[in-house]
């Protein structure tokens, strides 16, 4: 019997993995899995491990020695590529105002392309200006498209009750069109009468009874791209038309014919293309897709009331247009850039698809964290006056990640810090544990938004984007970007390594989301996902199981259909990634070829654990016989009931039906990861065996136990991507469990390399405790004004550490820089023990210097570095540079009614998208707060 899900699968699988081995041809990725380094040093430093950021150019006012100097003043700061964007000018510049893909333009893309390779870094592109996709290029019939729907009525004694005129009178406004006319009557076929309407709308067809007609237009949304450069306004794209977007990167390939730029990637920002939910051959296309055809069905496709029929036209509807998303833009796009030897960067969230399938179809997936999380990290700051009312949910980047490594892509990016917080506010001290959480959620390769481009003459702030973090030269943050930066390319390194290692695949089961009665087209946007995502049992069961320590990724039905078993584990992208167990949570949809393969798979070896048992087939037609298929295509299935679950076997594997998950993966045998218990969070690499474990505490505790881990090794190696210090921990095995020693405070993360090799040439951890020996540093202090404005303050004593904003000096109120603090202190070693220099509070980073070496950078929660190697016996000299934020000079400057925002388009704008204006705003308090210490750890 089970014979025939082997080849029904087998049939639809050599489709589908023909399908995807077409799309991952070309430059799949630039660089290939970083090999296992010499135990003890982190893996190599590269472009894509460094950090990299989006690239605003204003205007296009570009210039040769501009761009240079800034492109090596990005090197310096430790970024390792841009993403170029233009959009709108500064007002007072358009004299510099460079033309979108004229020879002058072109001329300085190329020059940063060579300048970039020259300091090893890496350029993308986005394809267009501003975004989404669209510009001079895009005429009428290639923009975006919405389909206007009117009703009218006919009857044999008074004919037609209007002319078929479009009546929208915000669509006249743009063209458009008559698509079609059809008419229904109780008991009759639907008949299309589009030819007999003639141009003034009169209806030239004689019919007895009564019939109700639904007239289809197809109108321009009138929507322009959004903050476009010179040269790059125009309509935008409609992505759905296949001839639509060949056309529009037929003009790239016409503008870069005779030199093509060296870019590694063209990019593409989330889709915000609002109201496009038609194209011209819309209806053509579902019937090749969904065999039966939607025009005769538009009343019920049009009704407000919940029903079944309505659903399931709504759901073939959607699932039409994901499959115009997924071949005629992301597919065409995808191919065109691999066969120019370019890998595409795309954003698939916001738009109506299968974010899963259009994550997949590209090179390197990307995410989006927008706005500020809730940290109960003790001290960190979160004012609800510079938030916007979003929390990022880093389970919604796991649709990008999810999909990168199911098709073996190794990088996954995301657009980070979008809206942190109010401009001019935001800390490295917040941006970090928001940064993390992405790592978490399988995030490896961050792109800041974003650095503007601000020629030198331009004075503080400089040129700014309205919606960034802004952290470019200008910004008093800068001197100590490098060390931020320093602390993401170590954490990148590590999560670039290896294969990913999550025991779980979670179906995603889209078909429930596109079923929705409510409204047409449904946009899955990051800032909908209480409505589409977070009631879903999905996502409730993929957050449990994460809680309570295991690894998951998420899978579409056709990449399950890419799925491959070998001694009882999932595989996919030829081995490379490998699970454990498929959970299906409750849903209601699901296709009869995806439960086909999903019982194919459980009988070539797989455990697949079933929440509920699927009830329905998604979809309209001959939906009455699929179900029922669907329905005995399970009944072939003989389970034994246990106390926590019903069991079938099925050939060498076995289906788990059992509402309760926890339960589910003991019966499957699978092994949690009992850190979680600590407050810990985690995301494992695995380097041909060996285990990368990426470990942070956004706890309001400190972690000081062993911590059991699931995997072993002859030794573990502790790795603290702050400082980048390295050392052999402390383990063990107890009651056959492995177990290693660590401290880690609130707001610190960490890194174990589990080792199978020997252990040569590492030195011990020093380990630090709960409650210390601690030294103060107490002055007094020579306060240094080194760098800033609007003015620099004089040097000054203290007698005891305070923020120079305690000073009360007007001068040093609106102070924006760096200031350095600067003492003595006594101290005799103890031979073996650990010194940690606790900074206490700093607003809001430093940068410390003992005994005239450098320690480092100290960003974060909490502030402190180990000095260890630093210290001498007898008098120690210390000097700790403390930089500010941006937001008192800013607030100086809107006292003192002087320009610094004044752009073409929507200027600059605060958090709230109002005007913005600093002048009412306190003295946010800057320096170092302290106290200052060293604790001693014997």
């Amino acid at each position: 019997m089970m014979n025939r899900y082997k080849t029904l699968r087998f049939s639809l699988f050599s489709l589908v993995f023909l399908a995807f081995l077409i799309s991952l041809s070309g430059c799949r990725q630039e660089e290939s899995f970083t090999p296992i380094l010499k135990a003890g040093e982190w893996p190599e430093v590269t472009r894509s491990s460094k950090p990299w950021t989006r690239w605003w150019w204003m205007g296009n006012a570009l210039d040769k020695e501009n761009l240079t100097g800034l492109l090596q003043a990005y090197e310096a700061a430790g970024l390792g590529g841009l993403e170029i964007a233009p959009i709108y000018g500064a007002k007072g510049f358009e004299d510099r105002f460079l033309t979108y893909l004229s020879p002058e333009w072109k001329e300085m893309l190329h020059h940063t392309v060579a300048t970039a390779d020259s300091l090893n870094m890496g350029i993308d592109l986005t394809q267009g200006t501003g975004w989404p996709f669209g510009g001079p290029m895009v005429n009428p019939e290639m923009a975006a498209q919405r389909m206007v729907m009117q009703q009218h009525t006919y009857s044999e004694e008074e004919g037609l009750d209007r002319p078929i005129l479009l009546e929208n009178t915000r669509a006249t406004r743009f063209e458009y069109g008559l698509h079609t006319v059809m008419a229904f009557s109780e008991n009759e076929t639907p008949v299309n009468l589009t030819s007999q309407i003639d141009d003034s709308g009169n209806l030239s067809w004689n019919a007895s009874g009564n019939w109700d007609l639904v007239a289809v237009f197809k109108a321009q949304t009138g929507q322009m791209v959004k903050r476009a450069a010179p040269g790059g306004q125009g309509f935008t794209l409609d992505h759905y038309s296949k001839e639509s977007v060949k056309n529009y990167l037929s003009h790239f390939e016409e503008a870069f014919k005779e030199n093509f730029p060296g870019i590694r990637a063209f990019y593409n920002d989330s889709f915000e293309v609002y109201g496009a939910d038609f194209t011209e051959n819309f209806f053509q296309y579902f019937l090749e897709k969904r065999g039966y055809d939607l025009r005769n069905h538009l009343p019920e496709l049009l009704t407000e009331e919940s029903n079944e029929f309505s659903s399931r036209l709504k759901s073939d509807y959607r699932e039409t247009i994901n499959d115009m998303l997924l071949e005629n833009f992301t597919g065409q796009w995808t191919d065109w850039a691999n066969s120019h030897g370019k890998l595409t960067k795309n954003q698939a969230h916001g738009s109506p698809g299968n974010l899963l399938d259009l994550y997949a179809r590209v090179d390197i997936p990307e995410g989006e964290t927008f706005g500020s999380s809730y940290f109960p990290i003790p001290g960190i700051r979160r004012d609800s006056a510079d938030i916007r009312n979003v929390d990022p949910d880093p389970i919604m980047l796991k649709f990008a990640s999810s999909a990168a490594h199911l098709t073996g892509n190794n990088l996954v990016s995301t657009e980070t810090f979008t809206w942190l917080g109010e401009h001019f506010k935001s800390a490295f001290s917040q941006a970090k544990p928001e940064l993390e959480q992405a790592f978490l959620a399988g995030i490896n390769h961050m792109f800041y938004h974003g650095v503007t481009y601000s020629p030198q003459e331009v004075d503080f702030p400089g040129w700014l984007f309205y919606a960034s973090l802004n952290l470019n030269t200008h910004n008093s943050l800068w001197p100590h970007f490098k060390g931020f930066n320093s602390y993401i390319q170590r954490v990148q390194s590590v999560l670039q390594s290896g294969t990913p290692d999550n025991e779980l695949l979670m179906y995603w089961p889209v078909y429930d989301v596109w079923a929705d009665p409510e409204g047409l087209s449904k946009m899955l946007t990051v800032h909908g996902i209480d409505e589409w995502l977070h009631p879903t049992p999905f996502y409730k069961g993929s957050k449990m199981l994460m809680e309570n320590g295991f690894g998951l990724d998420f899978v579409s039905d056709a990449l399950i259909q890419n799925l491959q078993v070998s001694d009882g584990q999932l595989l996919s992208a030829n081995g490379k990634y490998r699970s454990q167990v498929l959970v299906v949570p409750k849903l209601t949809y699901m296709p009869v070829t995806t439960l086909e393969s999903i019982l194919s798979l459980a009988e070539e070896g797989a455990k697949v654990v079933f929440q509920q048992v699927p009830t329905d087939v998604p979809g309209f037609k001959d939906f009455t016989s699929r179900r029922a298929s669907l329905d005995s295509l399970w009944e072939t299935l003989t389970f034994e009931a246990t106390a926590a679950a019903k069991i079938a076997k099925l050939g060498s594997g076995q289906v788990i039906l059992s509402e309760n998950l926890l339960q589910a993966m003991e019966l499957a045998g699978i092994e949690r990861e009992m850190l979680v218990d600590e407050g810990l969070q985690y995301i494992r690499r695995n380097l041909n065996g060996e285990r990368y474990y990426y470990l942070v505490n956004h706890s309001a505790s400190a972690v000081n136990t062993h911590i059991p881990l699931k995997h072993e090794g002859n030794a573990a190696v502790l790795m603290d991507p702050e400082q980048g210090k390295v050392g052999l921990a402390q383990s063990r095995v107890e009651n056959g469990e492995f177990a290693v020693r660590i401290y880690l405070e609130p707001g610190k993360s960490l890194v174990i390399h589990l080792l199978q090799q020997g252990v040569e040439d590492i030195p011990e951890w020093k380990y630090s405790h709960s409650d210390p020996e601690l030294k103060p540093v107490n002055g007094p202090w020579i306060l240094t004004f080194k760098a800033g404005g609007p003015t620099l303050p004089e040097s000054q004593q203290l007698e005891e550490i305070q923020p120079w904003t305690s000073l009360q000096d007007e001068e040093v109120l609106h102070f924006s820089g760096q200031a350095l603090y600067e003492t003595n202190f006594e101290l005799s070693l103890i031979q073996g023990a650990k010194y940690v220099l606790n900074l206490g509070k700093v607003l809001e980073s430093a940068r410390v210097w003992i005994n005239e070496q450098e320690v480092g950078f100290a960003f974060g929660i909490p502030y402190k570095l180990d000095v260890s190697e630093h210290l001498q016996n007898g008098t120690n000299e210390i000097r700790i540079e403390v930089a500010n934020l941006m937001a008192n000079r800013i607030r100086y400057l809107d006292q003192q009614g002087i320009t610094w925002r004044n752009y073409h388009e929507i200027n600059f704008v605060n958090i709230d998208y109002g005007p913005f204006d600093a002048s009412g705003w306190g003295v946010m308090p800057s320096g170092l707060v302290g106290p200052v210490s060293i604790e001693i750890h014997p």
